[in-house]
């Protein structure tokens, strides 16, 4: 079977660029809830493209109150669930292959947003439910592809499908990396806040804004500082000597100097790849002379609580790991400050060995002692043991097309699959390879998604013929 699948596949590189390109030139970001539409214009479109493409392919899908597309390869009862998604997050800055939007083949390499999360993995996979139809293989069982448009804001769309659907016996996403991610580390992104009478003393930061997205490395931050002068405050820029990633500009206004700090973003779960620009601000705007008043005193804390390049949480207390799925990371990622107070959140992806006591009591803990005022649970781990039969399959279709050693891997990425029975993620990037994801220039290497393709058309002819 696996020359058949070789061989089928063989002449369906351009089918697929051209296949992804048509789903990347949609812009599916969130937008403005209308009927049908549950989660705005762009993830609707994207689902219908989608869904026409799949038509064309002589699998005809259905449109499920716009929260979920569904594909099903046949009528027998469904063994396996494909689980992807079709909204992306925002173009953000700095792309330079392309625009965000006009999909680019160079090299091998097919740039756009959404190439890798998820277009291009969920377009992979179809052709895969194709190639099995197209092979003749028999089926006893069915498999069925779920496709989402709520995956990088809530999970509001699968949650919405298994309230009223069944789980599948076996379940993969193919929104992550090879071989398979067995566990996906626990959430803990809690709300911080604090409040104060308005205030007048100077100099004060009167306002400050830091990152889009809770679980996004900010690239971008902002402040207004009334009472001190740029030079005053480029001082303070030159004295911190951080790192040439991190840059300051300074506008003189006439409300009082606007700060615009520059960074690198990256993901909220791999916070050591990006630079970010919240904190960096935070540790400029503890270092100046302000005014000792509860707006400062709150910056300084967040300083402390929160340094400039603290990955895991060692100045909030709550570092930690195992053997297993590795170090709790964190990325302080919202703050919204003004006259009267402050709000803030950070992203932590917590090991299996984290819990409510060395967790979020802990962090509680510091942040009340700080002035602070808490909400948020944690949101536990997902683990598949790498024993269970399921990861056996699959690391027998991966190791059979890849050529590589199979492995599991823990990730601090969250998946369709978190907290769904059995369910891994599974590809589709090889390992080894950058994406870019939610970045400047994302890109999948075309050669290694039709391999995935064939990967999964071989996990669906183990699992339901």
């Amino acid at each position: 079977m696996q020359q058949r699948i070789d061989a089928y596949f063989a002449d369906k590189e351009t089918q697929l660029v051209e296949a992804v390109s048509r789903l990347v030139r949609i812009d599916s970001t969130i937008g403005e809830a209308k009927p049908g539409k549950p989660f705005g214009e762009g993830p609707a479109a994207a689902l219908e493209e989608m869904l026409k493409l799949s038509a064309e392919l002589g699998l005809p899908g259905a449109n499920l109150e716009g929260y979920v597309g569904v594909i099903d390869l046949n009528q027998q009862e469904t063994a396996l669930h494909i689980l992807g998604h079709l909204d992306v997050v925002d173009a953000g800055e700095g792309w330079t292959v392309t625009s965000a939007f006009e999909p680019k083949l160079v090299d091998g390499l097919l740039y756009g947003r959404g190439t890798d999360d998820d277009k291009g993995p969920m377009v992979a996979a179809l052709l895969a439910m194709k190639a099995v139809k197209d092979l003749g293989v028999p089926l006893k069982k069915n498999v069925r592809m779920i496709l989402g448009t709520d995956e990088e804001t809530g999970f509001r769309d699968i949650n919405w499908y298994y309230a009223r659907h069944p789980y599948a016996p076996y379940t993969i996403s193919p929104d992550a990396d090879f071989p398979i991610i067995n566990i996906e580390k626990g959430h803990y992104q809690p709300t911080f806040t604090a409040a104060w009478a308005r205030e007048t003393a100077l100099p004060r930061v009167i306002s400050l804004t830091g990152g889009p997205r809770l679980n996004m490395v900010p690239p971008k931050a902002q402040a207004l500082v009334a009472g001190l002068t740029p030079a005053e405050i480029q001082a303070a820029c030159d004295a911190l000597a951080l790192e040439p990633e991190i840059t300051f500009t300074l506008t003189q206004r006439e409300d009082g100097v606007h700060i615009l700090c520059s960074g690198v973003g990256a993901h909220g779960s791999t916070p050591e790849e990006g630079h970010n620009a919240q904190t960096a601000l935070v540790a400029l705007l503890a270092a100046l002379p302000l005014a000792d008043c509860p707006s400062t005193r709150a910056i300084r804390a967040l300083r402390d609580l929160f340094p400039h390049g603290d990955f895991t949480g060692q100045a909030l207390g709550v570092a930690q790991r195992d053997d297993l799925s590795g170090h709790l990371s964190l990325a302080f990622t919202r703050i919204t400050l003004d006259d009267t107070g402050l709000e803030g959140r950070f992203d932590s992806r917590t090991p299996l060995c984290a819990n409510d006591e060395n967790t979020r009591r802990v962090a509680e803990t510091a942040l009340a002692k700080a002035g602070f005022k808490v909400t948020g649970e944690i949101d536990p781990p997902h683990h598949v043991p790498a024993e269970d039969p399921f990861i056996q399959v699959l690391a027998k279709c991966y190791e059979m097309y890849s050529g590589r050693k199979s492995h599991c891997v823990a990730i601090g990425g969250g998946t369709y699959v978190h907290g769904i029975p059995g369910g891994v993620a599974f590809g589709a990037s090889m390992p080894g390879f950058v994406s870019n994801l939610h970045g400047p220039d994302e890109r999948v290497n075309v050669k290694d998604l039709l391999t995935a393709a064939k990967i999964y058309a071989q996990v669906i002819l183990e699992l339901c013929s």
